[in-house]
């Protein structure tokens, strides 16, 4: 019989946000394909705005707390995401003595944990009171034991894993006929949230700066739009006789995703912050090289000549780092096998081995 989980998390997917928080439920049900029982309470609503937040919130609140009429039942609870999805957690450890794993993305310690001091006091007292905490990214871990003073043998860093049965390397010319994209042109992707601690706007900005030098490129943005206002002031940016040539093609499923980045010559990060860089090791995976920012996690995954790595916020850099890498070969070539390499050591398959592990 295997283990009896209960994952809680305030980011999953649903069939109106099928991104949201993907990272989350394709480990959920990798884990179930291993055998483990596994049950959610999770909230699927990503609408901003106040009213929203307290609304979604509450009706997932809601949907935790009918789980623990079978409190007993489960042997551990594994929330996503420090805080908030660690307070209710903490519930089923102090009521049924239930193992607390909790997952730390980035985003609840590199944003929510500075939103103000008493959100700070319950995200030190969840890492705290857990029995296991799970960090994505080497930057992560340091801030959990550093600036937290969680016991460093209590810290595992095991990120989500690349599914490498999706995220294959693909001819490239084939990839692109599928795609209708023209083969005379150069194809620089992005793919995330439509927000701008993604980098978005020096992004456009390094491309129009590269237009002018080099007429054979396209820009492709996959990912939900999380804020109107900001993509038509992206769009605004747009000049006329490059309006053709950046394509927002919304969000996309995980197959689609790895077609594209297989059929892409250039994957492009700029963030501002980045927990792990998921997206770029899957990249990675589909042998396309990547340029993104030199932080957080990525400045780990990208070191060493396994991508080019810009300063964040810096349009200028961003275009000179994509320029170096469509025009140099070899470095490409570099940049192509040992990202391989990372995709073999960051197998998900790998990765699930190290929870089903942790769980005990």
């Amino acid at each position: 019989m295997g283990k009896r989980v209960l994952v809680i998390s305030n980011m999953y997917p649903s069939r109106k946000n099928p991104t949201y928080g993907i990272f989350v439920k394709n480990q959920v049900e990798a884990l179930k394909e291993k055998g483990l029982d596994i049950e959610i309470a999770v909230n699927k609503d990503n609408r901003g705005g106040k009213v929203n937040v307290l609304k979604k919130y509450g009706i997932w609140l809601l949907k935790t707390l009918i789980k623990l009429r079978k409190g007993r039942s489960f042997d551990v609870v594994h929330a996503h995401y420090i805080f908030p999805s660690g307070l209710p957690a903490l519930l089923f450890k102090k009521l049924f003595h239930t193992k607390l794993v909790v997952t730390s993305h980035g985003g609840d310690l590199d944003q929510m944990a500075k939103k103000n001091r008493w959100i700070r006091k319950m995200t030190e007292y969840i890492l705290k009171e857990s029995d296991h905490v799970i960090v994505v990214g080497e930057a992560l871990k340091e801030e959990v034991t550093t600036n937290f003073g969680v016991n460093e043998e209590k810290v595992s860093l095991i990120n989500m894993g690349v599914n490498r049965q999706v995220f294959a390397p693909i001819d490239t010319e084939e990839a692109k006929k599928e795609l209708n994209l023209s083969l005379d042109s150069q194809h620089i992707l992005f793919v995330g949230n439509l927000i701008e601690a993604k980098g978005l706007r020096e992004l456009l900005s390094a491309f129009q700066q590269l237009r002018q030098e080099n007429k054979e490129i396209e820009l492709h943005i996959l990912g939900s739009k999380k804020n109107i206002n900001f993509l038509h002031e992206l769009k605004a940016s747009i000049v006329p006789e490059n309006r053709e040539l950046v394509h927002f093609h919304g969000t996309k499923d995980q197959k689609v995703v790895a077609q594209w980045m297989a059929a892409a010559d250039l994957f492009v990060l700029p963030s501002h912050i980045e927990g792990f860089g998921l997206v770029a090791l899957e990249a990675m995976s589909c042998h396309t090289p990547v340029v993104a920012s030199d932080v957080g996690g990525l400045s780990y995954l990208l070191k060493n000549g396994a991508g080019e790595l810009v300063p964040p916020k810096d349009a200028l850099s961003l275009a000179e780092g994509i320029k170096r890498v469509l025009e140099g070969a070899s470095l490409r070539e570099g940049m192509v096998s040992t990202g391989e390499r990372l995709a073999q050591e960051n197998d998900d398959e790998v990765m699930l081995k190290r929870i089903i592990n942790l769980y005990g």
